[in-house]
């Protein structure tokens, strides 16, 4: 019986992922055929023109600091919860793509922050000419492209992005969902 549990083990562990079925990236660090999983220590790094920001695969830990403007030279986790969402405000009409950065950061360090700041939201929203869709200047920014970027170039920046912000790479989904809107409207242009 013990051999048929070990056996058990063994193939759950190497053809687990094919049923769908969560498999600890430490358990496994090459697949069927050999071909590579994640292995232990990697990280991503993503920079703007005012954050940059790391991301620990194993712990899932995410990391930055603020380059320009009223917090340059500060790292985020030294930022109170009104700090950072200062910072996010100025992130909105300075850098785009630094405010979708700060709040997968958000995210991930205070949970619910977007319920509970709600009415702050909303008042911000009135206030801006924003609606909930994305403009399509946004839309390049959101994949780091200039306009009038090809189809092709679209699509390459959309699975560049997707490959380092998918839940399932330790990105959010708020990311993953405006990353997949700007190719939509870039796309259907």
């Amino acid at each position: 019986m013990p051999v048929f549990i070990a056996f058990a083990a063994f193939l759950l562990l190497v053809f687990g992922h094919r049923l769908g079925l969560p498999i600890a990236p430490w358990a496994v660090t090459t697949g069927p055929l050999g071909n590579k999983r994640k292995t232990p220590g990697q990280k991503s790094a993503v920079r703007t023109q005012t954050l940059e920001m790391v991301l620990d695969h194993d712990s899932g830990r995410m990391e930055g600091r603020c380059l320009k403007g009223r917090f340059a030279g500060r790292d985020l986790s030294s930022l109170s919860q009104s700090e950072s969402l200062q910072l996010l405000e100025e992130l909105r009409s300075t850098d785009s793509q630094g405010a979708i950065l700060m709040e997968a950061f958000l995210d991930r360090r205070w949970q619910g922050w977007r319920a509970r700041n709600e009415n702050a939201r909303a008042k911000t929203e009135r206030k801006s000419p924003r609606s909930g869709s994305m403009t399509a200047n946004e839309a390049y920014d959101v994949l780091g492209l200039n306009p009038g970027a090809k189809p092709d170039e679209i699509r390459a920046a959309h699975r560049r992005l997707m490959m380092k912000f998918h839940p399932d790479q330790g990105g959010s989904t708020y990311l993953a969902a405006r990353i997949n809107q700007a190719k939509e409207i870039l796309l259907a242009k």
